[in-house]
């Protein structure tokens, strides 16, 4: 790819200015429609050292509103970040409808210097590269324009620029000792360059290769490939959004329906008769309690993450559940996370990103109350998402948990399995009861009457998102003893496990 790359274009002052003139004025114009039309941007620059990444995104957003983008230098990682997932630093960065991130350095930089300098091992670069496609695909089937420069100079160009750099007091704290070795490397490191660009450059996410050795010619290139991508965007978004809504409103109808002679194949397994005693529970309570705890002191010890996620059908007994399982768990150690509607700000980013927003961190425990599953249920059922959305959530699913679980997490994922008769009695009981009716609302109510939308919907998402790395278990919790026991035991296997 780099090879082919015509370094000698040049580009001069009188047309660098003329074009930079017309260019700024419509760059200014396509971000005030990006906000009006709620697209977001991700713009990524990577490339050789000293190729003018700085300057070239300072020139970028000379015509911007300050107001409506963000620029990220990024660099090593922090003390925090090296305790998540590596792409937890990014997805919290990615930006919400109508505005622009752009990123000096990115989440390439595990398979760039991170790989040069030996801190990515060879494990986790084969993850990586399948990691960051995931991600980028992610944000761009959800809406997000990605564009991505790779700003190429020679050796030889790059020493000149480093040498003058150390000239001076005021530039030459921008010279690193990795910068020199990358430089006496420089074979070796562009080779690494070459891999990632083949391996990375996507229909949905292309690497524009950047000749900065001219930086005129090169700010040009890189101001007009924006307006391209964005005035492409912008032209087709109303139209698309149109098209989407007409196609799906009646898809989201016919892909729950149940036809006649067909029950839910995994649901209706489940043996709902199961149950303990009373005197049986207290005791298999405590035992799994004392465990748990003395568990979790060990895997803080071994920074091992853990994300327990529970879904169900109300009054399935998520609450109580996790309210045993926190019981014997030190406070400081982990969070409960109820996932209720996604408010405003969360409606303007990708459905995952509030997610990633909580995800634990080496060493904690993160239960979830509801899950990002919610995409392919209640969403689905509702219509508050398109078909095509939900039907791709699976993979999006399955690749996020896949990253969790590449970083060393225990992911498991719990079904609290009831039948509609014990569902009614416990809405009955709740209404009877002051201290409860705060639990029970008229959605609850409407919700039964797509019970079986929802089973069928529920059945889908069990068999397609059951993976080895994050398995689903269904709880038969028409006994709250039994399911609760069961949902310590799974833990605790689980952890012991993981340990061992």
């Amino acid at each position: 790819m780099l090879e082919k790359i015509d370094l000698t274009k040049k580009m001069g002052k009188k047309e660098f200015k003329q074009t930079m003139e017309e260019l700024s004025g419509k760059l200014g114009t396509l971000q005030r429609e990006c906000r009006n039309l709620k697209i977001p941007v991700i713009i990524v620059f990577e490339g050789f050292g000293a190729a003018g990444k700085g300057t070239l995104i300072n020139q970028l957003i000379q015509p911007l509103d300050p107001r409506g983008f963000n620029v990220y230098a990024i660099n090593g990682e922090s003390d925090e970040e090296q305790l998540r997932p590596f792409l937890w630093r990014f997805w919290t960065k990615t930006p919400e409808n109508g505005r622009i991130a752009i990123f000096d350095r990115s989440w390439y930089r595990r398979v760039l210097i991170d790989r040069f300098d030996g801190l990515t091992t060879e494990k986790q670069l084969g993850y990586a590269y399948n990691e960051i496609v995931s991600f980028e695909q992610q944000l761009t089937d959800g809406g997000n324009v990605m564009i991505k420069f790779f700003l190429d100079i020679t050796k030889k160009e790059q020493k000149k620029r480093f040498d003058k750099m150390l000239e001076s007091k005021e530039t030459a704290w921008k010279v690193s000792k990795g910068d020199l070795k990358r430089n006496k490397h420089f074979a070796e490191y562009k080779m690494m360059n070459e891999e990632m660009l083949q391996k990375t450059d996507t229909d949905f996410a292309p690497w524009t290769i950047i000749e900065a050795m001219d930086r005129e010619y090169a700010a040009v290139k890189i101001i007009s490939t924006v307006v391209d991508c964005l005035e492409k965007r912008v032209s087709n978004q109303k139209e698309l959004e149109r098209l989407a809504r007409e196609e799906e409103k009646l898809e989201n109808v016919e892909s729950v329906e149940v036809k006649p002679g067909f029950k839910s194949s995994v649901l209706s397994s489940a043996d709902l008769t199961l149950t303990y005693t009373k005197e049986e529970y207290k005791e298999r309570l405590d035992e799994l309690q004392k465990k748990l705890s003395l568990l979790h002191s060990e895997l803080y010890r071994r920074r091992i993450p853990v994300i327990l996620g529970f879904e169900g059908w109300d009054a399935g007994g998520k609450g109580g559940a996790i309210k045993r399982v926190t019981q014997c768990l030190d406070p400081r150690g982990y969070a409960v996370n109820p996932t209720a509607a996604p408010n405003d700000i969360e409606k303007a980013h990708h459905y995952l990103w509030r997610f990633w927003q909580t995800f634990p961190k080496a060493g904690h425990i993160a239960l979830y109350d509801r899950t990002w599953y919610g995409r392919v249920m209640v969403e689905r059922i509702e219509g508050f998402c398109s078909t095509q959305e939900w039907k791709r959530a699976y993979k999006e699913i399955n690749d996020c948990e896949a990253t969790l679980a590449h970083s060393g997490a225990v992911v498991l994922k719990f079904w609290m399995q009831i039948d509609k008769e014990e569902q009614e009695r416990r809405f009955k009981e709740r209404m009877a009861n002051p201290d409860k009716q705060w639990k029970i609302t008229d959605e609850d109510w409407r919700n039964r009457e797509k019970w079986d939308a929802y089973e069928a919907a529920v059945d889908e998402m069990l068999i397609r998102t059951s993976t080895t790395y994050a398995p689903w278990i269904i709880v038969e919790g028409n006994c709250k003893y039994y399911a609760r026991i069961k949902v310590l035991e799974t833990i605790v296997k689980a952890l012991e496990a993981r340990i061992k």
